[in-house]
């Protein structure tokens, strides 16, 4: 799928939503369970844009998925955290026709884990990020207090060549409810700096603070503009 660069393309820009709110909205909200692998040749192949929700234990990415998808219990969060080893795959569309794929990947960097394990699903989830063909984008969920961790560099650093070659990014700052605004736009500035081709965002599930906003970048990024070039679907002639 061609990308074609927008103004929300460049790099630190906050989103303009191409369409409307309740649309994207309204599209999420059709977000249902497809399937969960446990390795990566357990994945079905998908020919629909993919969009992968990556983050630390503990940074709210199952909060932030079902916030989005309006649905109390579609991404699960384990009671303890990074025992969730599987990547759960849910798909998006209208009348229950697939038009992409969101991707919810294990949590790292939880201090419990076995070495063994983390370095595991630390391979998985490089291999997942670099070879995943029909992957379109990547949303690294960050607590705002913590800011980028050496993991979270690290994992910049994995899909780095693919963000150049056009793979979408986004650093979504949650619980950005935790801070007042003076601290708020402090870690969007430090964010913008590190996210490397990205964009970065403040959201609050707690709050709906930027939900509008990451909707219809989602939205975006699954429905990309048809090239300028390209011809509209012609309409029938009235009759005479």
């Amino acid at each position: 799928m061609t990308r074609h660069n927008t103004p929300a393309d460049r790099p630190g820009n906050p989103a303009k939503p191409s369409r409307d709110p309740k649309q994207a909205h309204a599209w999420l909200h059709t977000a249902r369970f497809l399937t969960t692998a446990p390795q990566l040749e357990h994945l079905p192949e998908l020919d629909v844009p993919e969009i992968a929700f990556v983050g630390r234990s503990n940074a709210g990415k199952s909060t932030s998925i079902n916030t989005l998808t309006q649905q109390k219990r579609l991404a699960f969060a384990s009671k303890t955290p990074g025992r969730t080893q599987s990547i759960n795959l849910f798909a998006l569309g209208k009348q229950g026709v697939t038009d992409a794929v969101l991707a919810d990947l294990p949590g790292y960097g939880y201090a419990a884990v076995p070495q063994e394990a983390k370095l595991r699903w630390q391979r998985v989830m490089a291999n997942y990020l670099v070879t995943r063909p029909n992957l379109k984008a990547v949303v690294l969920l960050c607590d705002p207090r913590l800011g980028l961790t050496e993991l979270d560099e690290a994992l910049l650093e994995i899909i780095r060549p693919r963000v150049e070659e056009g793979l979408q990014f986004l650093v979504l700052l949650t619980k950005s409810d935790k801070l007042n605004h003076a601290e708020s736009q402090k870690a969007l500035s430090i964010a913008r700096l590190q996210c490397g081709g990205g964009q970065a965002m403040l959201f609050s599930a707690l709050k709906k603070k930027g939900l509008d906003d990451v909707a219809c970048l989602l939205w975006d990024w699954a429905h990309p503009p048809l090239p300028a070039d390209a011809e509209e679907p012609s309409l029938p002639a009235p009759d005479a």
